[in-house]
């Protein structure tokens, strides 16, 4: 049907008959002679029709914005002075003799290239006209890119891809399973796997040494930006590897992705920091590095202070009293101020004092807040050295509970340092290692996995049990400009571990052996030492095209609520299919009726 994609067609052909098939993206009629740009997924070339070539003028003056033409013609250059030097075919075009509408269109619902913004629902109703734009086209290319080289360097690496199974068993892995009901075996469901952790572990346990799988993986959680309810996923899992042989693997792959998608150098060694130092330095356990402001500590200088606010935090153990220093932040205008004050309020903080530098060698009367005058002149003194304050700065302070403080400080670093234009580089990758192996919830008096049941602590059983809020995890994330790419750990490879582990987290014997018995018994017949990681596959394919949804490198995304405008999912099923399944619908939980019954 034809010789060459539009996008293909270059100097080479000059001469040559050749026969193209595509969509009108933009038609001009100039003085009796029709310019038509034809497009398809490798881009645009312009295709003419004289009037000599009456049969097909006749059909190219009906034609209108995205009509299927299949065109055949010979290959000239262009006329001096029309050259487009922005098109990869701009030097020639195709002088038509026969033309085709292989299928008419209606006038799409919103222009295809435009600098009008198009509501999102619009755009995911009819997906595949926005599909059709040059930029997500684009970035769907990069997606296959991506993902084809992954695949490459694990295959050069000697991993096996092997797929595991989609329906699967309810698992406890921080989010809400996807449910689904089983016709034939009455009353049991199989869940949609949040990740394939388990069977990945059942592998190395198989002695496949080496696994990896691009997954679609499926969590019923509230959305965000860069949250789907169904998503991909590289998942990886080795034997007899340390987590810093690992580690190393994987950031080879990772430079080597960037070098060869993005001609980038990401450096020879990515930063490896601790848990505790992330949290210290910048509140968050996915700091941004290119963004050079830091919390720093000032509770000792505030614990013998008058005002409650500082002291209170200071001196609970608990507590946390933290500076953050904004290099010129005196420019900053009480609107502004304000305008932050409010956005920390929704990470729980209570307020927002500042000191504005304005003579940093002019004691207490160089500096600008309603909160200066409730501690002596020593106290701010440490407090501007410790910050390294200069005259124009602007000293934000946090203080409260430490999970809040470090929520809405980190938070503000990274706003005022995006907002501000205070970037140090363009892209800072970071490994960070010696996660807890547990946080306490105050709520259900109990812990929880930090990242999931089955990672390896650091230490031994009796000193997990001994301590469980200190004991470290060999778990490691790897960080990409304050965005998550992708984590993992060393797996528990033993059942006295794996039980104290569960034991901690107030799974008993009896249901463990209900929810997990087949991974017990696994690792009784000599599981090896293995561990592994997961990278988001989205989220890497959002960073490299600067996307700031993940929602634009899927093809077909959910909304915010985790339904498809396009095909209108979720829908009801039919009575019968319900009765076929055994299955009642009762009103959830907070609703007031069902809208189905059976």
């Amino acid at each position: 049907m034809r010789t060459h994609k539009c996008g293909e067609v270059t100097k080479q052909q000059l001469g040559e008959t050749v026969a193209l098939c595509g969509w009108v993206h933009r038609r001009r009629d100039h003085g009796g002679v029709i310019f038509i740009d034809l497009r398809d997924r490798e881009g645009l070339v312009q295709v003419v029709f004289n009037p000599d070539a009456t049969e097909a003028f006749v059909i190219a003056e009906s034609v209108r914005s995205e009509y299927v033409l299949r065109v055949e013609g010979t290959v000239r250059d262009r006329l001096e002075g029309t050259v487009n030097p922005n098109m990869k075919t701009g030097e020639i075009e195709i002088l038509v003799n026969h033309i085709e509408v292989l299928n008419a269109s209606e006038t799409p619902p919103f222009p295809i290239e435009s600098d009008i913004e198009v509501n999102e629902e619009m755009r995911l109703r009819y997906r595949y006209i926005d599909l059709r734009r040059k930029e997500m086209q684009n970035k769907m290319r990069i997606r296959r890119d991506v993902t084809r080289y992954l695949r490459n360097f694990l295959d050069e690496k000697d991993f096996f891809e092997i797929e595991t199974p989609i329906l699967s068993k309810a698992t406890p892995e921080g989010a809400r399973d996807y449910i689904v009901p089983s016709r034939t075996h009455e009353n049991a469901f199989f869940a949609l796997p949040q990740s394939p952790q388990l069977y990945k572990q059942l592998l190395m346990v198989a002695g496949m040494d080496k696994y990896y799988q691009v997954v679609r993986c499926f969590r019923d959680e509230d959305l965000r930006a860069d949250r789907q309810p169904e998503f991909t996923q590289l998942d990886i899992e080795t034997s007899f590897m340390s987590e810093e042989d690992i580690m190393e693997v994987m950031e080879e792959m990772m430079r080597q992705l960037f070098l060869a998608v993005l001609d980038l150098d990401l450096g020879d060694k990515f930063p490896v920091m601790t848990y505790q130092e992330a949290m210290s330095r910048y509140g968050s356990d996915k700091p941004d590095l290119r963004i050079p402001l830091e919390l720093i500590d000032i509770a000792d200088d505030m614990k013998a202070v008058d005002f409650k606010v500082f002291s209170g935090p200071a001196n609970d153990e608990n507590g946390r009293v933290v500076a953050l220093k904004i290099p010129n932040g005196s420019e900053l205008t009480r609107k502004e101020i304000d305008g932050l004050t409010k956005y920390v309020s929704v990470y729980g903080a209570r307020g927002l004092a500042y000191i504005k530098v304005n003579d940093r060698d002019g004691g207490l009367q160089g500096l600008q807040s309603p909160i200066v005058k409730f501690a002596p002149a020593e106290v701010w003194e440490s407090v501007l050295t410790k910050t390294d304050a200069k005259t124009g700065d602007l000293i934000f302070f946090g203080a409260d509970k430490t999970h809040i403080v470090n929520e809405a400080m980190g938070a503000l670093r990274v706003k005022i340092g995006l907002d501000r234009k205070l970037l140090t580089s363009e892209w800072a990758p970071l490994w960070l290692i010696d996660f807890p192996m547990f946080d306490w919830d105050e709520k259900t008096q109990r812990f929880n996995a930090i990242h999931h049941p089955f990672t390896a602590p650091s230490c031994s059983i009796e000193e997990l049990q001994a301590n469980p809020g200190k004991a470290l995890s060999r778990a490691y994330d790897l960080i990409l400009n304050g965005t998550e790419l992708g984590g993992g750990s060393i797996r528990i490879n033993k059942t006295d571990m794996q039980f104290k582990v569960f034991e901690i987290l107030g799974i008993g014997e009896e249901e463990a052996r209900e929810k997990f018995g087949f991974l017990l018994d696994a690792l009784k017949y000599g599981c090896p030492p293995h561990g592994g990681v997961a990278f988001g596959l989205d989220r890497l394919v959002m960073l490299i095209t600067g996307s700031s949804s993940i929602r634009d490198v899927i093809a077909f995304p959910k909304t915010q609520t985790a339904a498809c405008p396009l095909i209108d999912a979720p829908a009801p099923i039919e009575d019968a299919q319900l009765r076929e399944l055994g299955i009642k619908l009762r009103h959830p939980a907070g609703k007031t009726e069902a809208k189905q019954d059976a």
